[in-house]
């Protein structure tokens, strides 16, 4: 249920952007597609931690975070691609 959440909000917030890797993947974690650099974005502005290779931990994605996780997750790609 959290996969699809996070997933919707995404998808609402970057249309332009594939977001189904988020669900067809199964297990505790996900690959978020984010960039190393994304990746410190989240944590330093977005308090958002996961692995540089922008692994997350899915099971830290609740009801009442999934909107902050989606948000931290946006600013950080908007933001890196204002920077390229």
């Amino acid at each position: 249920a959290m996969r699809e959440a996070l997933r919707y909000r995404l998808e609402a917030k970057l249309p332009e952007l594939t977001w189904n890797h988020i669900t067809d993947q199964i297990g505790m974690f996900s690959y978020t597609g984010l960039t190393p650099e994304q990746v410190k974005h989240c944590a330093d502005h977005g308090s958002l931690f996961m692995l540089s290779t922008g692994r997350i931990s899915m099971a830290g994605v609740n009801d009442g975070n999934v909107d902050h996780v989606a948000e931290a997750m946006v600013n950080a790609i908007k933001k890196r691609k204002a920077e390229d």
